[in-house]
């Protein structure tokens, strides 16, 4: 009788340990930073610099050899749960139509009237991924109201841009590790003599 109970409950205490190791290993989904990066580069690359911009295609990575077979093949479940969830994130995705015409709007803003209130010094970058009036008095009286739409309309843009690309790829969670990489690109890409907000809010020039 108790045999036959025992055989009852093996195959749920194998789904319950099934369940579990499948929590855990979705659960630590990593956000990739190196691939994060990467994005932000070319994103901010073709912000900044317009068509001048890293037109050199990169070269395809040498294909990875394949695994020779085992000679004794055997079936690790924990391997294919783990294989599985970080196959999901090898990439952060900048190439969707959503996330190109906001590339375009804020790279041929960027060109046409913020480059020179950067250079002038009445602009800056945020910490936080946005760009600033830093020098109000920078900026001729006549252009003032211009100016100022111009960067909210650019902040819409940046904030709208962050989330896609978040969500594009699939974790709406990241959104704020990519504006986080994404603040730190700008001040990288800045050019000199141009402000930047430090992470202690502090004014800086490049």
């Amino acid at each position: 009788m108790q045999s036959v109970k025992r055989s009852k409950w093996k195959p749920m205490l194998f789904a319950m340990a099934f369940l579990a190791l499948s929590a855990c290993v979705t659960i630590n989904v990593y956000f990739p930073a190196a691939e994060a990066q990467q994005a932000a580069e070319e994103f901010v690359g073709k912000v900044i610099n317009g068509d001048k911009a890293a037109t050199e295609e990169t070269k395809p990575a040498d294909p990875k050899p394949m695994p020779q077979a085992s000679a004794q093949p055997s079936f690790n479940l924990a391997s294919f749960f783990i294989s599985d969830a970080a196959a999901q994130e090898v990439d952060i995705t900048i190439r969707t139509p959503a996330i190109q015409a906001i590339q375009n709007r804020m790279s041929e803003r960027f060109a046409s009237s913020l480059r020179q209130h950067f250079d002038g010094g009445a602009l800056g970058f945020s910490n936080d991924g946005l760009i600033i009036v830093h020098d109000a008095t920078k900026v001729p009286l006549k252009d003032r109201v211009g100016i100022t739409q111009q960067v909210a309309e650019d902040n819409r843009d940046r904030n709208a841009v962050y989330r896609e690309i978040a969500v594009a790829n699939g974790h709406p969670e990241w959104e704020k590790q990519i504006r986080e990489t994404f603040a730190k690109q700008w001040v990288r890409d800045a050019k000199a003599g141009w402000w930047y907000q430090s992470s202690a809010g502090d004014w800086k020039q490049k």
